[in-house]
């Protein structure tokens, strides 16, 4: 990710923050004024986005501090605790909040207020909204280089960014629910309906959030890098002078930016120690050119036997 794009997927999460403290406001107020129990899920939803919103922030803070010697490979990963954080907030929340007060009214249903309101706001947190997505979604698609949106979510190392289009996916489907539960409710005559869509509200909420959960889970454990970025390591080692083959390759994400390759190389038997050094320096150096997120390049020597098969050293 280049640094405007870094600007840019930060950008995406401040509109977003901002969108939703102004919206969740309203929403409160109007749920109020309605008694509308949809509007008040909905309410809750964009109070949740807040909180997530900052902390996908504090996580890119916290992420940019240097290696030290307690943390030598930085803290790049900081991004996924957090992450994390925001999916278990967006779950307990959200979904959470919306479910329980969805059941109490449709056991309990209370006659619904002038809908008016709720109509107005709907359609302006629609348009809010809306415009958070369409940010966020044109930084998603630069880097899904033609991929499926699903395929995109499975292979992105950074969290922040889908987590912003899965929140405003699930917003912009929210106020849907909220908006036929409270039409239907009054058209029909059946305020209960106001009940359900809150449940379907929060259903929406926790279904985004498993998501985010599970995506984050494997990019906390330890995810690789991409294949196409492997077999180019490969290729540029293989290429260099003294380098009889690659016996093999691994990788991990660090961070959404920072990837540790390991290359296991096999060397001429008549390359010196310098030689060895410089085609490591050489590899080394041409990696992080071609690809800026590799922070790291290690080698693991194979020996070769008499039969000549490569081996690890014991």
């Amino acid at each position: 990710m280049t640094p405007a794009q870094r600007g840019e997927s930060r950008f995406a999460i401040i509109a977003s923050i901002v969108a939703n403290v102004a919206i969740a406001i309203t929403k409160f107020v109007v749920a109020a004024i309605a008694r509308s129990t949809a509007m008040l899920a909905e309410g809750v939803h964009s109070l949740s986005n807040c909180f997530d919103g900052a902390l996908l922030l504090l996580g890119q803070y916290r992420a940019k501090r240097p290696p030290d010697e307690s943390h030598p490979f930085g803290y790049g990963r900081e991004v996924y605790f957090w992450s994390l954080i925001v999916a278990i907030v967006f779950f307990a929340l959200g979904a959470g909040v919306a479910i329980y007060e969805g059941i109490l009214h449709v056991l309990s249903p209370e006659p619904l207020g002038n809908p008016k309101w709720s109509y107005i706001v709907l359609g302006a947190s629609a348009i809010f909204d809306g415009s958070s997505f369409v940010i966020g979604f044109h930084q998603f698609r630069r880097e899904a280089h033609g991929r499926s949106s699903w395929t995109t979510v499975r292979r992105s190392k950074n969290p922040a960014l889908f987590s912003v289009v899965l929140e405003d996916t699930a917003d912009l489907t929210g106020l849907t629910l909220a908006f036929l539960g409270i039409f239907l409710g009054h058209t029909l005559g059946l305020p209960w309906l106001d009940g359900v869509a809150s449940i379907a509200i929060g259903l929406v909420i926790a279904a985004v959030a498993v998501v985010m959960l599970i995506e984050t889970h494997g990019l906390l454990i330890g995810e690789p890098a991409r294949s196409e970025l492997m077999t180019s390591v490969r290729e540029r080692a293989a290429r260099e002078p003294g380098v009889e083959r690659v016996a093999g390759s691994s990788s991990l994400h660090i961070g959404p930016e920072e990837i540790v390759v390991v290359l296991d190389l096999v060397f001429a038997a008549d390359a010196g120690a310098v030689d060895v050094m410089r085609g490591a320096a050489a590899i080394r150096e041409d990696l992080r050119r071609e690809h800026p997120d590799v922070s790291r390049v290690l080698f693991e020597p194979v020996a070769v036997e008499a039969t000549g098969s490569a081996q690890r050293p014991r």
